[in-house]
């Protein structure tokens, strides 16, 4: 059986915030999960996730997916690998790849192709690296006949060893036997008084145990982020990949400016979008949409040919050849039907729009089924909540809904029903009915005079 064990317990004091230091985000995901990620789509999923600093925000995210442990105290790498040796004990017999929960950027392929070298060179380690062409602050890869013959600490480095591009990414496969026994062996005998995982790579060779490199073909593998710094430079490297992807796709960018795609989204060619629009979950967009710019749209399903302006959408599915906005919010649970027109200042939610239905302008549809070719007038309300309960209404189709009118829920309107400007509706229309609710107005003569007296004595 093959396991990972995650160290996912530093701080990350230059962080300058009270989260663990794998939790803070790339591309609105904590970095640990791109971790956790990598080992899912790598078929592994037997996972342990050392914790340590702020342990509780780790198990509050993790909730129960994985094993945790708890280093207690901050001893260096190779202390934190002994907290998961419990779990390699009820799991050995294979091998165990030790990753770092803050170097978001290992991917499957790099996993994989790193086990079968492991497995075919039958290495008791293999360190997982990359060749980078500034390798300033990375350990050194040392190689010999027969593979690696030490790791080099910059700082150790002699000028020749500073000249090497290939570098350490801080990710092994280990023997899970042979990992458990070198952890035993670990010492503090250094200037942090740490145990350090890179000893083991000495300890091995000193045994006379195979030990090798695979050279990923990804070098971003070493990447990792120290400081507020590091991080933006995390996510301006994630968000450009995830660009390049799609710009191969086929998808059209004019400008990418403030543009910010979760590596799960998925678009299909000849879609635009355009500056600012940041796209998160699992979106899925069709071919032919426009969207932007400005819009924020998470874990939404877009059809083809659709037009988005301005819009936040949130859990929500759009047909094809919809057009909305601008400054339109969708919120989660709608379903917006083929050939809706939305306008401005409109907000949906929790409701089916149908097709053809236009909703111009400044009108709040919540928790509504909506038929189609319905008309919806300027200033329009579905009053869903009476402050206990939430209500539907249901609007039939080719309905004409006039400015301000108001729909008392739980309330249907038939076919084709027609209400008045100004309208509250308390009980439900039959079909082809036109329903007016308008009070006897009443005329005040001479009651502005009284009023504004001293302002139109200096007009």
């Amino acid at each position: 059986m093959n396991n990972a064990v995650i160290l996912a317990g530093g701080q990350g004091k230059r962080m300058k915030a009270d989260i663990p230091k794998p939790m803070f985000k790339v591309l609105e995901e904590p970095m640990l999960e791109w971790v956790i990620k990598a080992c899912e789509e790598a078929e592994l999923s037997n996972l342990c996730i050392v914790k340590g600093y702020m342990a509780e925000k780790i198990d509050e995210y993790l909730n129960g997916r994985y094993e945790t442990v708890l280093q207690s105290e901050r001893l260096g790498t190779g202390h934190a690998v002994m907290q998961s040796v419990p779990f390699m004990e009820k799991n050995g017999g294979g091998n165990t790849l030790v990753l770092c929960g803050d170097a978001p950027f290992i991917d499957s392929e790099t996993i994989k192709k790193s086990l079968e070298l492991h497995e075919n060179e039958n290495n008791s380690i293999t360190v997982i690296t990359a060749e980078i062409d500034d390798p300033e602050g990375y350990g050194r890869i040392v190689r010999g006949e027969s593979g690696i013959t030490s790791i080099v600490e910059e700082k150790d480095a002699t000028a020749a060893q500073r000249e090497i591009k290939e570098v350490n990414s801080g990710a092994y496969w280990f023997k899970t036997s042979d990992l458990i026994e070198y952890l035993g062996e670990l010492t503090r005998n250094n200037a942090q008084g740490e145990y350090y995982l890179t000893d083991s790579v000495f300890i091995a060779l000193n045994k006379g145990r195979n030990v090798n490199a695979y050279i990923s073909e990804n070098p971003n593998v070493v990447l990792g982020a120290n400081d507020r710094k590091g991080l933006l430079a995390l996510n301006t490297a994630a968000r450009m990949a995830v660009i390049e992807k799609h710009l191969e796709n086929g998808v059209e960018f004019n400008c990418i400016d403030g543009i910010v795609i979760g590596r799960d989204v998925e678009i299909e060619a000849g879609t635009e979008i355009m500056a600012g629009t940041h796209l998160r979950g699992k979106t899925k967009i069709g071919k032919d949409c426009r969207i932007g710019p400005n819009c924020i749209i998470d874990d939404c399903e877009i059809k083809d040919g659709v037009s988005l302006n301005y819009v936040q959408a949130f859990k929500s599915t759009i047909d094809a050849g919809v057009k909305i906005g601008p400054w339109v919010h969708i919120r989660p649970g709608s379903h917006i039907k083929s050939g809706v027109k939305i306008g401005d200042f409109v907000e949906i939610k929790n409701s089916i729009i149908g097709e053809g239905t236009a909703v111009a302008h400044l009108t709040y549809v919540g928790d509504s089924d909506v038929g189609k070719k319905v008309n919806f007038g300027c200033g329009t309300v579905t009053v869903n909540y009476d402050g206990i309960v939430k209500s539907r209404c249901e609007i039939g189709d080719n309905c004409f809904i006039g400015c301000n009118t108001n729909l008392i829920a739980p309330v249907k309107l038939g076919k084709a029903v027609y209400t008045a400007a100004g309208t509250t509706i308390t009980r439900d229309v039959p079909d082809y009915a036109l329903a007016i609710d308008r009070g006897v107005v009443k005329i005040k003569e001479g009651y502005s005079l009284t009023k504004l007296k001293k302002r139109l004595e200096k007009a």
